[in-house]
């Protein structure tokens, strides 16, 4: 990926790029509808192969036409490879026997959005959506009916989980270039769920397209699909991310508290299953207790059957209660549990870095000295 390509993004002025490319107002060209459905011969993009991309992407290339064709980019070119190896063949090929879905490996994001319609993006933080969006952007995108398509506008759906406020720059960024339509749609159900494609996604972008209509949602929606089962409009640009952000505040806690009962009940005697079941069957029952508790033998294909590896990792779940936290505070909004969570998350980190976060569990084990624990079902 170039460096020193500095991108800035202000809320109510159009995308502005340091060393020449768009500066001032630029008028947006006329807009044509959306369709719903997937054109033929289409050319998709995907760019972010980690633990949720890449089975999204494989999703992703699995549902659409055998005829379209998924350009791949991830900082790490072996893992794009790898998933073009495993997954499907590249484009010369794509007529082979068995085949059948052509895959190729970009060397840049902006290489990757000059050549398709549809650009889905799953980066790690702030940081990296903006210097992705830094690079497509700089120098300007022709449109797509230039490149691509006469049908239809370049579309981004960034699943990213970032800030709302970052979000919302880099769509202005985008619509006032005259690059596309952004969207922000952040996940949520884990690995678990992107491997399976029982995703909810929740979608922020305008009721409204700049021409007046309203079909930017239902162009977004069917896409999602291919790679979860429910999508949620949450309003606005950026209102997905806020929904996802309050999603995971509450999940940071209640993971913490899940490791706390479990470890409270198992301390006090019970047997860890018998406890399990008590709770996934009364009030107390939440994700974290019954898809993802963190004692082994509970929950079928959890990371705790494995370790803690794989699943959605401590620091993860440190930088999503961190934009939280962010966000609160932009807004004013008062979050009585979130500092002591993410003190629990950092020393957490420290000790079991790269596992999942229901390994809070076995790190509140540790500190525990009374109690019978030998029936902790590990």
């Amino acid at each position: 990926m170039r460096a020193g390509v500095l991108i800035r993004f202000s809320p109510s002025r159009p995308c502005m790029i340091a060393n020449g490319g768009l500066t001032g107002s630029t008028k947006p060209a006329a807009r044509r509808d959306f369709s719903a459905t997937a054109a033929t011969w289409a050319t998709w993009g995907f760019i972010g192969l980690g633990r949720m991309g890449y089975p999204m992407a494989q999703n992703l290339r699995a549902k659409i036409p055998e005829s379209d064709t998924l350009i791949v980019h991830d900082q790490n070119r072996e893992l794009a490879q790898k998933f073009k190896e495993e997954v499907g063949i590249a484009a010369a090929g794509a007529g082979a026997k068995g085949k059948g879905n052509a895959i190729e490996v970009s060397d840049s994001p902006r290489e990757l959005a000059e050549k398709s319609e549809v650009i889905i993006s799953v980066l790690p933080g702030p940081p990296h959506v903006k210097s992705v969006f830094g690079h497509i952007l700089h120098p300007r995108l022709s449109p797509v009916a230039e490149t691509v398509s006469a049908e239809t506008d370049r579309l981004f759906i960034d699943c990213s989980t970032i800030d709302p406020t970052s979000s919302t720059e880099i769509a202005n960024a985008v619509h006032s270039s005259s690059s596309g339509r952004f969207v922000d749609a952040p996940m949520s159900g884990g690995v678990v769920g992107a491997r399976a494609s029982t995703l909810t996604f929740m979608l922020g972008c305008p009721t409204h397209n700049s021409n007046g209509d309203g079909k930017l949602a239902a162009r977004v929606t069917p896409i999602l699909e291919l790679m979860g089962s429910k999508v949620v409009h949450m309003g606005t640009s950026g209102m997905g991310l806020a929904g996802k952000l309050a999603n995971n505040y509450l999940l940071a806690i209640s993971n913490i508290a899940t490791a706390e009962a479990m470890n409270l009940g198992i301390g006090l005697g019970l047997d860890p299953v018998q406890l399990a079941n008590l709770i996934n069957g009364s009030s107390g029952q939440c994700w974290s207790s019954k898809i993802n508790n963190p004692i082994k033998g509970i929950s079928p294909g959890a990371p705790a059957e494995r370790d803690f590896e794989g699943g959605f990792s401590v620091s993860l779940m440190k930088k999503d209660l961190g934009l939280a936290m962010k966000a609160a505070r932009e807004h004013g909004v008062e979050l009585e549990l979130a500092r002591r969570a993410e003190d629990v998350y950092e020393d957490v980190e420290e000790e079991e870095k790269g596992k999942d976060f229901s390994v809070v569990y076995r790190w509140l084990e540790g500190r525990s000295t009374g109690g019978n624990r030998s029936r902790r079902g590990r």
